[in-house]
């Protein structure tokens, strides 16, 4: 029985995929948005049946994630540009907690003395580059908002996401096990969705990219969604 609804899940999944991109590209967006924004919580129903003993902050981050990705129907009754932009602040925030509640997953158990004493000259190679990286971002956007609040949530936002990919990287490197390994791309796969889509949102506006966004949005989630199916394996050497 659970084999089957994995399996009606999986069609559903793979048919909103297919969904998203037939209107993307037929110039259909209200169709192709609802489409994408019920792929997660599919995978998140996925998760609840197939994964016994789930991690909390993994599992508050599918639930939060899901739940801002269903906000899109609320958007259809927004008609005021001060009512899109309080929807904008709560999506994005439930987004950026999902995150935090992600970060927290792959920095549980970490010994942060022994990570900086290791790997020092990465963390301030990296830490160079995400601030670049932040900045470049804020660049790109800044001359499309002019509320305070909006650039603060895209702060925000960019921060929590680089941090995500530079700890699932720290995490990798110092475990090399195939968990470990599942996060970290399913970390580079959203960070660089996010960075396709924020070119296509500003920068050109071309079906392509959002497709291609959207692709690796699906892939990261295929990709946490195995690993969350991994037994832990106890090698974690920066646990004292």
């Amino acid at each position: 029985m659970i084999l089957t609804k994995s399996n009606i899940l999986i069609a559903f999944i793979i048919m909103f995929c297919a969904s998203f991109a037939l209107f993307q590209f037929q110039e259909q967006y209200l169709i192709s948005s609802v489409s994408k924004s019920l792929i997660v919580p599919l995978i998140t129903l996925l998760y609840f049946i197939n994964v016994k003993n789930r991690s909390p902050f993994f599992t508050w981050f599918l639930l939060l994630f899901s739940i801002s990705d269903l906000t899109i129907f609320l958007q259809f009754y927004l008609e005021t540009e001060m009512a899109l932009d309080i929807y904008y602040i709560i999506g994005n925030s439930f987004y950026i907690v999902a995150y935090i509640c992600l970060l927290f997953e792959v920095m549980k158990g970490m010994n942060f003395k022994k990570i900086i004493k290791e790997y020092k000259l990465h963390l301030i190679v990296l830490l160079i580059l995400n601030i670049y990286i932040v900045y470049m971002l804020l660049t790109i956007v800044y001359p499309f908002i002019n509320d305070e609040n909006l650039i603060f949530i895209e702060l925000i936002y960019n921060v929590v996401m680089l941090l995500l990919l530079t700890f699932s990287l720290i995490a990798y490197f110092h475990n090399d096990n195939k968990k470990t390994l599942l996060f970290f791309v399913g970390s580079l796969c959203i960070v660089f969705s996010e960075f396709i889509q924020i070119a296509y949102f500003y920068i050109v506006d071309q079906d392509m990219l959002n497709f291609t966004s959207t692709i690796l949005f699906v892939l990261a989630f295929c990709f946490y969604y195995f690993h969350s199916r991994l037994k832990s394996e106890k090698t974690f050497k920066l646990v004292s």
